[in-house]
């Protein structure tokens, strides 16, 4: 199976990101002159020198799709790499903060990008890391044969960007032509241990992917199926030996009995439905973090199920008109303190962004009208739905109800959540039309091409436009900023016209933190990973 976005591509949440996850709201230390900082061994926090030793705990909602930074786009898989594997740098507020690479600078013409490592890395096996890692890495995901979702980021105007080894410590990445985009799709790319991977001809289905070797602040030390990941300090940290003695993600799939879990100290670190958090607040526990991750909420459209039933825009406008994005946003979502209306699809914090764009909404008599006029009567949809998921669940009930009141009949399907990712990210699958998802694709809209371009392996939605792939193609090589937005803002009014998804909110994320850790404000929140560096968290 493809490995996608499942997870940052629902509500279960991550992803994507496969996203660029690039765009949060906190830096994790100060910037230097240039733009940019370099992570750091630990400082004292107001609570005073913090302590080594303990273990965090922290609830997430299924298992981990696969522990590989290269094919994984869930929340879970996404949030356990980001402890085991060390990025090359992360972006907060437009700054760079450099992990495994020292710097990047671009040439002159910004054809070429210099790309430096940090001396002295090495893999949780000891063995060391170096540019080979990095060459490898590059070009494992533009190789067709590794199916990574990302290769598609690493072909500009149709030729794929070359990443060459200068010396160890060195990596030249050369482009085809100018890629505004680059840095951001570069953020994305976390290497992986040449040495461990260079003879396996399936890198995804490998079996060294169930003991994965890092580079990151924790090792993997166990997984249980269905039950917990346990990761261990590692000691050569680049960055300083970490304060925790280990992380485990415990899998909780039901969210009550989570929220029952987080009560009694069983779990440390949660995500908050917004109708849970006054309850977990009244204990006094914990401190309750609600932040933007730059995630849009919004109902899929199944173009290319077994019935064709979505295939007409028509009948996706009609649907479309059907709904009411406040009243779901009230219904899901609780207040607008946690979600903001939706029209486009791309996020607020995205380069371009632009909510002036066709809506279709709180129309049933036009909805109606719609169906008629397509011939369409009758007619019957299968919703998939993600057991346990409140806000899935939430949604999915309001619209069935609301499509009902326009004569289609829809039959929710509730699976568990490792089912129902596997359902969502299988291109292939035929038999739903609906569902409620959500991604995080990071602040460059190139990233959005994985989405919506023709065949693309992350195109959940079955979408083909040639205008949308052209301009998609022109956005991505356009030098001239304001040509660029211009290519933009016209692909987000051609795939509203054309109902491709309905978007719902751009959603806040809540995070229950037992107030017994300090080091938050080090370990900087994080869309989809929740911490950026979970190395500067401690028990007090």
């Amino acid at each position: 199976m493809r490995k996608g976005l499942y997870g940052i591509l629902t509500l279960a949440l991550l992803s994507l990101v496969i996203s660029a996850c690039s765009g949060g709201n906190n830096s994790n230390s100060e910037a230097s002159p240039t733009g940019s900082a370099t992570a750091t061994g630990s400082a004292p926090s107001a609570e005073g020198q913090p302590k080594d030793g303990g273990s965090l705990i922290i609830g997430v909602q299924s298992d981990p799709t696969i522990l590989n930074p290269i094919y994984a786009g869930d929340r879970v898989s996404l949030t356990i790499d980001q402890a085991l594997y060390a990025p090359l740098f992360q972006v907060n507020n437009g700054k760079k903060t450099f992990y495994l690479a020292d710097s990047l600078e671009p040439s002159a013409d910004n054809l070429t990008y210099t790309l430096k490592l940090k001396s002295g890395l090495t893999w949780h096996d000891g063995q060391p890391l170096t540019a080979d890692d990095v060459v490898f890495t590059f070009n494992a995901i533009l190789d067709e044969k590794q199916n990574s979702m990302f290769r598609e980021n690493l072909i500009v105007g149709g030729k794929p960007i070359q990443a060459v080894k200068v010396d160890d410590t060195t990596v030249e990445f050369k482009l085809p032509q100018v890629n505004p985009s680059f840095e951001a799709t570069l953020v994305q790319l976390t290497p992986i241990p040449k040495h461990v991977f260079e003879n396996e001809a399936n890198i995804e289905k490998s079996t060294k992917n169930n003991a994965p070797v890092g580079s990151g602040a924790f090792k993997f030390k166990e997984y249980k199926t269905g039950e917990y990941v346990t990761l261990e300090r590692f000691d050569n940290y680049f960055a300083g030996k970490p304060h925790l003695d280990s992380i485990t993600y415990r899998i909780a799939k039901d969210t009550n009995s989570a929220n029952l879990a987080l009560q009694n100290g069983e779990i440390n670190v949660k995500y908050l439905d917004p109708q849970d958090v006054s309850t977990i607040e009244n204990t006094g526990k914990f401190d309750i973090k609600p932040y933007s991750e730059g995630r849009l909420a919004y109902l899929l459209f199944n173009e290319d199920s077994d019935t064709g039933a979505l295939a007409k825009k028509e009948v996706r406008q009609a649907i479309s008109y059907a709904l009411s994005r406040d009243e779901l946003i009230q219904t899901v979502y609780g207040s607008s303190d946690y979600a903001d209306p939706a029209k486009s699809f791309v996020t607020p914090d995205g380069l371009f962004h632009t909510n002036d764009v066709t809506s279709y909404d709180n129309d049933a008599e036009k909805a109606k009208e719609l169906l008629k006029a397509a011939g369409v009567s009758n007619l019957k949809l299968r919703f998939i739905v993600s057991s346990g998921n409140k806000a899935q669940e939430a949604a999915s009930l309001y619209i069935q109800q609301k499509l009902k009141a326009v004569g289609i009949n829809v039959e929710l399907q509730n699976m568990d959540a490792s089912a129902y990712g596997q359902k969502f990210t299988d291109t292939s699958a035929k038999d739903y039309e609906l569902s409620y998802a959500g991604y995080i694709m990071g602040y460059d809209p190139d990233a959005y091409s994985i989405l919506f371009k023709t065949g693309a392996n992350s195109n959940y939605a079955r979408y083909s436009n040639p205008e949308v792939d052209q301009l998609f193609v022109q956005g991505a090589g356009e030098a001239d900023e304001a040509k660029r937005g211009e290519a933009y803002k016209k692909l987000q009014e051609i795939i509203a016209q054309d109902a491709v998804i309905y978007p719902v909110a751009y959603t806040k994320t809540i995070v229950a933190i037992d107030k017994k850790f300090g080091g938050l404000d080090e370990a900087v929140l994080k869309p989809v990973v929740i911490f950026e560096d979970p190395s500067k968290l401690y028990l007090k």
